[in-house]
C-alpha cells in the first residue's frame, strides 16, 4: 500500500471528517484519482458515510465502480438496522442471499439481520433469519446466537428467546446481559432477577441492565437500591438513572443525578445530555438549560446532533425561540428529521404558525421528507390559528402525496382543528367517520370545545360516549358542569358536582411553576398558606390594584367562575389561580427587566389571559405561559396566540 492509501486510511479511520460535506471532497478525490476502485478504500468510504447520511451512503453503494463485497453489504446492513428504517436491512441481505457463494452470508450479515428484526418487532422476519442461521451452520455462533436472543426478547418471546440462549455452546456477559433484558421486557421479572443471581460474573453493563429494566418496569425505588448497590459506576449507569427519571416524570431527581454525576467526575455523554435537558425542557428550567449549554459548548460537544436537537427542544418548551433559531441555524449540516420537526414543533407553541408552515416546506425543498411525527406538529400549527383550510390540505398531502397512514394523534389533530375554530358539529361528524375507534382523548377534546363555546346539547351527547369508555375520568364531569355553568343552569351543575362527590371522583388541581434564582417554586389553586404563598397573595393584591385604576381591569367571572355565587366570591375565587401567584412572584423576587416565564399543568382561563396582557402593558415586561398545549407570550398588551387559543 502507498502512502497516499495509508494517508487516505488514517483520515477515514481518524473520526476527522465531521460533515458530509468534509466527505463529499474525499469521495470526489477518490474517484478522480482511481482510488475508487481500491477495495479497502471503497470500504472505508462507504463506513465513514454511513456514520453521517445513510441516503450518501446507499448511493455510493449502488453506484459502486466494482461489485460491492461482502464487507460493503455488512456495513449498509449495519447502519440500517440501527437506523430508522431498520427494513432496508432486509433488502440488502436478500441482495446478499442472491450473490450465492460468490459473496457467502457470515454471521455479520446474520446478526445485522437479526439486529434489524428486532428494532422493528418483526417476528416473522426474525425466524427467517433463524432459518438462515441454522441452514448455514452459524446458529450457535456466539455473535449471531445474542442477537437472536436479542430479537426474540424484543419480539416478547420469552420462550423461544431462552432456547436460544439453553442451546448455546457458549456465553459471554453480553449473552446473559440479552436474556435478562428480554425477561424484563416480557415482564417476567423474578426470572431477570433469578438469571442475573445466576451469572457466572457481573460487570457493571449486567448492573446497567438491571437498572434499564427496573426503569422499563417504573420501579425507580428499585432501580435507586441496585444503582446505590453497584460496586461500580459507569457513564451508562448515570445515563439509565437521569433518563430514566425524566422518562417517568420525577425531573428533580433526575437534575439531582445529574448534579451528583458532575460531583462524581463521571464522563457527560450524549444519553445523559439529552436525558439532563428533557428534564430541563419539561419543567421549563430555562437557566439550568442555559447553563448546559456553555457546558457544552466549552467541552466541544455542540457537533452531536441528537444533543443539538435536545437543545432546540429545550428551548424552545422554555419560551426562547430566539435561541432555539440560533442553534438550528448553526447545525446547518446536521440537521435531520428531527431537527426541522422540533423546530416546527416549537414554532407551532409559540404562536409562530405561519414560520413553521414555511420551515415545513423548506425541510422538503432541503430534501428531508416529512413523517407522521412532523404531520402532527403542522396540523397543530393550523389548529392553533384557524386555519381549517389548510390543515385539511395537509392532511389529504399526508395520506396522498407522502403514504402516511393517519395515526389516532392525526385524527385528533383534525377534531381540534374543527373545534377551536367552533365547527363543533364538523368535529363530532367527522369523529363518526373516523375509520379506527376513536378514544376518550378524541371525545374529551370536543367536550372542552362545548364547553368553551356553550353548546349544552351537544356537550350531553359527546359524554354520553366519554361515559362508555373511561366513565371515572374528573376532567370530563369538569367539563360538562363548565358547559352547564356558562349555559346557567346551576342545577345541572349541581347534579354533576354530587355525581362526583357520590363516585369519589377528584378534580385535578390547578398548578403552576416559576423559576426564580435557579429555584423552582410551585403554586397550587387554594393550597393551604406558607410562607411563599403569602408573599405572592401580597404581591398579587398590590398588582390587582394597580391594574385596576391604571388599565381598568375588571376580573372575568361570567366563564371563568362556574359556581353560582355572590360576585364578590367569584372575584376571588379567579384571584387564586394559580398562574396569577406565580406571575406575582416573579414580579415581586425577580430583577427589574426580567422576563417572567411559567409553566402550568391546565389550559390558561380568560380571566388570567385579559390579566397577563394588562401586567405586560402596566410593568413594560415579557410575561410567557406555557400551560397544557401551547405557549402564551405577553408583549405591550398582547398575546402571541392574537387571542386564539
Amino acid at each position: 500500500m502507498t502512502n497516499s492509501h495509508g494517508l487516505l486510511l488514517r483520515l477515514l479511520d481518524g473520526g476527522k471528517l465531521p460533515s458530509l460535506t468534509s466527505l463529499a471532497p474525499l469521495h470526489a478525490l477518490l474517484t478522480t484519482s482511481s482510488l475508487i476502485h481500491h477495495p479497502i478504500l471503497l470500504g472505508k468510504l462507504l463506513l465513514a458515510a454511513c456514520d453521517r447520511s445513510l441516503p450518501y451512503a446507499e448511493r455510493l453503494f449502488l453506484s459502486s465502480p466494482r461489485p460491492p463485497d461482502a464487507f460493503m453489504y455488512n456495513t449498509l446492513m449495519r447502519a440500517f438496522s440501527e437506523s430508522h428504517s431498520p427494513e432496508r436491512s432486509f433488502l440488502y441481505f436478500n441482495h446478499l442471499l442472491r450473490q450465492g457463494p460468490t459473496f457467502p452470508v457470515d454471521s455479520f450479515s446474520l446478526a445485522f439481520a437479526a439486529k434489524a428484526a428486532a428494532n422493528l418487532r418483526c417476528l416473522w422476519s426474525g425466524f427467517q433469519v433463524h432459518c438462515q442461521a441454522v441452514t448455514r451452520g452459524l446458529y450457535a455462533h456466539l455473535f449471531v446466537g445474542t442477537t437472536l436472543v436479542s430479537m426474540y426478547g424484543e419480539c416478547r418471546e420469552v420462550g423461544l428467546a431462552w432456547k436460544v440462549f439453553d442451546e448455546m455452546p457458549i456465553r459471554n456477559a453480553v449473552s446473559w446481559n440479552a436474556i435478562i433484558n428480554g425477561c424484563f421486557r416480557c415482564g417476567h421479572i423474578e426470572l431477570a432477577l433469578g438469571l442475573f443471581r445466576d451469572m457466572p460474573s457481573k460487570d457493571s453493563t449486567s448492573y446497567n441492565v438491571l437498572l434499564a429494566g427496573y426503569m422499563k418496569e417504573g420501579d425507580l425505588e428499585q432501580a435507586k437500591v441496585v444503582f446505590h448497590e453497584m460496586p461500580s459506576k459507569d457513564d451508562v449507569s448515570w445515563s439509565t438513572m437521569i433518563t430514566g427519571f425524566t422518562q417517568n416524570g420525577c425531573f428533580g431527581e433526575a437534575l439531582g443525578f445529574f448534579r451528583d454525576m458532575l460531583l462524581a467526575g463521571a464522563r457527560l455523554t450524549e444519553e445523559s445530555l439529552t436525558g439532563i435537558l428533557s428534564a430541563c425542557a419539561d419543567v421549563g428550567n430555562f437557566e439550568l438549560g442555559r447553563v448546559l449549554h456553555g457546558l457544552l459548548e466549552k467541552r466541544g460537544l455542540t457537533r452531536i446532533t441528537s444533543v443539538n436537537n435536545a437543545l432546540l427542544d429545550t428551548y424552545s418548551k422554555c419560551g426562547d425561540m430566539g435561541m432555539a433559531q440560533l442553534v438550528f441555524k448553526r447545525m446547518y449540516e446536521m440537521r435531520n428529521l428531527v431537527s426541522w420537526s422540533t423546530m416546527i414543533a416549537g414554532l407551532s407553541m409559540q404562536g409562530h404558525c405561519e414560520e413553521a408552515i414555511k420551515h415545513f416546506e423548506e425541510m422538503q425543498k432541503s430534501g428531508i421528507y416529512p413523517d407522521g411525527i412532523t404531520f402532527i406538529s403542522v396540523l397543530y400549527a393550523c389548529s392553533h390559528s384557524g386555519f381549517v383550510k389548510d390543515g385539511n390540505r395537509y392532511f389529504s398531502e399526508m395520506m396522498d402525496k407522502h403514504g402516511i397512514e393517519p395515526a389516532i394523534e392525526h385524527y385528533g389533530c383534525m377534531v381540534d382543528l374543527y373545534s377551536r375554530a367552533g365547527e363543533l358539529n364538523k368535529a363530532y361528524d367527522f369523529i363518526s367517520r373516523m375509520p379506527i375507534p376513536p378514544t376518550s382523548v378524541i371525545w374529551r377534546t370536543l367536550l372542552g370545545a362545548c364547553s368553551f363555546h356553550g353548546d349544552v346539547k351537544l356537550a350531553e351527547k359527546v359524554k354520553e360516549r366519554l361515559s362508555e369508555i373511561d366513565p371515572e375520568n374528573s376532567g370530563d364531569h369538569v367539563l360538562l358542569s363548565n358547559t352547564y355553568a356558562v349555559a346557567e343552569k346551576w342545577k345541572d351543575v349541581a347534579a354533576v358536582r354530587r355525581s362526583m362527590v357520590d363516585q369519589k371522583i377528584k378534580k385535578i388541581p390547578g398548578w403552576s411553576m416559576i423559576e426564580v434564582d435557579k429555584t423552582m417554586y410551585h403554586f397550587v389553586a387554594g393550597e393551604n398558606l406558607n410562607e411563599i404563598a403569602e408573599e405572592a397573595y401580597e404581591k398579587l393584591s398590590e398588582i390587582t390594584s394597580r391594574l385596576r385604576i391604571e388599565a381598568g381591569y375588571v376580573p372575568e367571572v361570567d366563564k371563568t367562575v362556574l359556581h353560582d355565587i355572590e360576585e364578590e366570591e367569584k372575584e376571588d375565587s379567579v384571584m387564586r389561580h394559580s398562574e396569577k401567584l406565580a406571575v406575582a412572584f416573579g414580579i415581586a423576587r425577580l430583577h427589574r427587566g426580567s422576563n417572567v416565564r411559567v409553566v402550568k399543568n391546565l389550559r390558561i382561563c380568560r380571566d388570567c389571559h385579559t390579566f397577563m396582557k394588562m401586567v405586560s402593558r402596566v410593568y413594560a415586561m415579557e410575561v410567557v405561559v406555557r400551560d397544557r398545549s401551547r405557549f402564551h407570550t405577553f408583549r405591550q398588551g398582547s398575546c402571541s396566540c392574537r387571542d386564539y387559543w
